[in-house]
């Protein structure tokens, strides 16, 4: 299953984390400022019509290699420039070629800028390893920790260390576990992690058939790629939306967002 795979594919770095736990050597962690993620997916641009979370990705499972020509510093500059809200920086090395000190790097080209850390995190000594670096938040998938009381840990742990917790589900079940582990960021995936099958508006009925609760913030993630599936997304209750083939694979990522946040007023919608 490629679940399995996933976390296979993250055992020796948590094996490298083990052995630096046992000789006292962790990463310390980061001690600059981290942008605001949650203010950042609450922040309206005058005609937009949600947050757009850009994402760094240079190769995907389901896609292969989509592009290997941008640096991280080239696309986190086009997409702020272009008015990513926050960016999404694939961290992970074996499917989808991240570093973790992408992390770094795009901080360090675009400070006060939200960072999230995408991979597969399941164990806490990730969540540290993360706070050693400048990202604002992580992703926590509920398929991978299918367990409330873990997720709740590991959400907690990144909060004490200055980080939001984002969760992501992909339906009701992961919901409600979501919900009992006490998850304020969720994200839904419109992608199967399993199967890599996409259905946009199962994650758009999600939201209608369970809306986001008091205090929830919910981001749509993968799929959303013209004007109006923002649009869509709006509307059924999402604050943001995480968006990164659609904008990297012409290899001009900057461009791409504009096109996205502003329909047909350049010519063409995102592909």
């Amino acid at each position: 299953m490629l679940l399995e795979r996933f976390l296979w594919a993250k055992a020796d770095e948590v094996a490298r984390l083990r052995q630096q736990e046992r000789k006292g050597a962790l990463p310390v962690p980061f001690s600059g400022q981290r942008g605001d993620f949650i203010a950042a997916l609450q922040r309206r641009e005058a005609g937009v019509p949600l947050t757009v979370i850009a994402e760094f990705k240079q190769a995907s499972p389901s896609r292969g290699p989509i592009c290997r020509s941008l640096t991280v510093e080239e696309a986190a500059r086009q997409y702020v420039a272009a008015g990513a809200g926050a960016l999404s920086i694939l961290t992970e090395r074996r499917f989808f070629a991240g570093e973790l000190d992408f992390l770094g790097r795009a901080a360090a080209c675009c400070p006060g800028t939200p960072l999230l850390r995408k991979d597969f995190i399941f164990d806490p000594l990730q969540v540290r390893a993360t706070a050693a670096t400048p990202a604002a938040a992580l992703l926590l998938i509920v398929a991978l920790t299918p367990d409330a009381a873990l997720l709740r840990r590991l959400r907690e742990q990144a909060e004490s260390l200055g980080m939001q917790a984002v969760v992501e589900v992909c339906g009701k079940k992961d919901l409600v576990l979501a919900r009992e582990s006490g998850a304020r960021i969720i994200q839904v995936n419109a992608r199967d992690l399993d199967t890599l099958r996409v259905d946009r508006h199962a994650c758009l009925e999600l939201a209608r058939q369970c809306p986001p609760e008091r205090g929830e913030i919910w981001i749509a993630a993968s799929a959303m790629d013209r004007r109006d599936h923002l649009e869509e997304a709006a509307r059924a209750g999402f604050s943001a939306a995480l968006v990164g083939t659609a904008l990297m694979q012409d290899g001009q990522p900057g461009a791409a967002l504009r096109r996205l946040l502003r329909g047909r007023e350049e010519g063409h919608h995102a592909a």
